[in-house]
């Protein structure tokens, strides 16, 4: 048994990825066990790094913070490719609200924890640590701890308290985020399963799309033609098709309308009846039924070319005589109107005879199976920006150290930049989904895997002697106190989506794992996109309040 010995214990290649392999597994096998109903899903990898930890079973330490920071670059990119689209449009919508209640979180956490310093009589550098731990920000730490050595004569005890600190409050400072989503789910009896589907609705241009059927009874609408009609194309609502004496045909921007047509409207439901009462009544009758050879087809975009171009560059009607109606991509479902962007991987619903579609189909692609293999050359010049930007020394009025976004928020910014944009020359940055999620995963649990390993071999000890569970109760005021008026304010004043809610909660905490938890609730993106709507601006503030802490309280 001398060879598992050295397996298990010796600092070796062999044995930093037997141990990793363990560690991930068990915490992961704990992680599906529910609690109550509850599971930890990802988070149980900490809880098993922690036991390898506690049992002396580390891993070489340059090893060690390789891993977790690679683990971390990883899981915080592949979530910026997958909601850099749905970023923009939710920080246009919403945005600046949002990063305020999070700034909220962050400076009220702040306050608590010069509070703790001073009256709850803990040593400021082990309440900047809780501060870190019980937000689970390690960028944060690493502020904390290099103000820290810029102070002349610093002694060693209190060098090492942020570490302590921080290793006492991470684990609750996961497990009390998701606490917060758990009782706000509670309290106002939410189904994550029916949020999901409200924002998606939500997110729709309007909502969920539908079709009506519609006479033209305006008179005043004679003789136009589709791209005439008053306000239609302005509110989403496109125009499929038209019958005429019992015949269908497409319709093209320059197909003339008479009275007495009947119109196919595609949009939003609520966009639909105004667009009713400009038109007409509504018609009674099914036009698949005498179509004419004309049909609706889905078509999936897989031509590198087709990528980034809006739906007029295309000039399908020109062309080819049809019609796009719909752009589906990820859950949303999109009216497409002229300036569409087409993304790979997009499903788009086309209305047109047989051959016309058929010769748009070659043009578009609509060959899945290419999109199962990603593309692995833009990934990692994604990454090598990434942490080129995390890494640049940002210097702000009255801070006499520079600040960094690091290896999380760097990543992450470039990488939702990237996915908003789509392309730059031949450089593509679509990611297939099965693709993102199992990068996203090996990420995660490898970050929190070291973490714990890390942690674990002082966290017993610090726990159980001293003051480690009086400083593990004062980091639960920390992590549990703003989130939770964050909660209250974001559901009962704005009546957010809980999904966007418990994104928010995530991000304002920069908490990959509640992220993950939130994730697994649903197959919705509403989480990522909150998570990742704040979390640039939290992560400098963390960092940057850290450091001021620092500067102004302990000089």
């Amino acid at each position: 048994m001398t060879f598992f010995t050295d397996l298990l214990t010796g600092h070796s290649v062999a044995q930093a990825v037997f141990v990793y392999s363990l560690v991930i597994a068990l915490g992961l096998a704990v992680g599906s066990v529910p609690v109550f109903g509850v599971r930890l899903g990802v988070a149980g990898v900490l809880f098993s790094g922690i036991l390898f930890g506690h049992f002396q079973i580390s891993i070489n330490p340059e090893v060690l913070e390789f891993t977790r920071e690679l683990g971390l670059i990883l899981f915080v990119y592949s979530i910026g490719l997958q909601v850099g689209p749905g970023f923009f449009r939710s920080f246009r919508h919403q945005g600046v609200t949002l990063n305020l209640v999070a700034a909220f979180v962050v400076i009220f956490g702040a306050v608590i924890a010069l509070g703790l310093s001073f009256f709850a009589g803990i040593p400021l550098p082990a309440a900047l640590g809780l501060f870190s731990g019980a937000t689970t920000n390690t960028p944060s730490l690493g502020a904390t701890q290099q103000a820290l050595k810029e102070i002349p004569n610093i002694s060693p005890d209190l060098l090492n308290m942020p570490g302590l600190g921080y290793a006492v409050a991470y684990p609750f400072g996961i497990m009390g985020i998701i606490l917060v989503m758990l009782i706000t789910r509670f309290a106002f009896r939410l189904n994550p399963h029916k949020e999901a589907e409200f924002f998606a609705q939500l997110h729709s241009k309007g909502g969920k799309l539908e079709t009506l059927e519609v006479r033209v009874d305006n008179p005043n609408l004679n003789g136009l033609t589709v791209e005439q009609l008053p306000t239609l194309k302005d509110s989403g609502v496109v125009v499929s098709r038209v019958m005429r004496d019992g015949k269908v045909q497409v319709a093209l921007d320059d197909t003339k309308i008479f009275t007495g047509d009947i119109l196919r409207l595609v949009g939003a439901k609520k966009n639909l009846q105004d667009a009713q009462i400009i038109v007409g009544s509504k018609a009674k009758i099914d036009m698949n039924a005498a179509s004419g050879g004309i049909e609706a087809r889905r078509l999936v975009v897989t031509k590198h070319d087709v990528d980034g171009k809006t739906i007029e560059d295309l000039d399908t009607q020109n062309k080819y005589g049809i019609t796009i109606t719909r752009v589906m991509r990820a859950e949303f479902e999109l009216a497409a109107t002229e300036d569409t962007e087409l993304h790979l991987a997009d499903v788009i619903v086309v209305v047109g005879d047989k051959e016309n579609l058929n010769r748009f189909a070659k043009d578009v692609g609509n060959a899945p199976k290419q999109l199962d293999h990603p593309l692995v050359m833009p990934i990692f010049v994604g990454i090598a920006l990434g942490v080129l930007l995390g890494s640049w020394p940002l210097h702000i009025p009255g801070v006499p150290v520079p600040v960094k976004l690091g290896l999380a928020g760097g990543p992450l910014l470039v990488a939702i930049f990237l996915s908003y944009v789509g392309r730059i020359g031949k450089l593509i940055w679509y990611m297939p989904s099965s693709a993102n999620f199992m990068l996203r995963e090996i990420g995660i649990v490898l970050f929190l895997a070291c973490v714990g390993i890390k942690s674990g071999g002082q966290f017993v000890h610090t726990l159980l002697q001293g003051d480690g569970f009086y400083w593990m109760g004062c980091a639960t005021i920390i992590t549990v106190l703003p989130i939770l008026v964050a909660a209250l304010y974001l559901k009962l004043r704005l009546k957010l989506n809980y999904l966007t809610i418990c994104g928010i909660l995530a991000g304002s905490m920069t908490d990959p794992p509640a992220l993950a938890f939130a994730n697994s609730m649903t197959q919705s993106n509403a989480p990522s996109i909150a998570y990742a709507t704040v979390y640039p601006l939290v992560m400098l503030l963390r960092v940057v309040s850290a450091q001021i802490i620092v500067i102004f309280f302990m000089r």
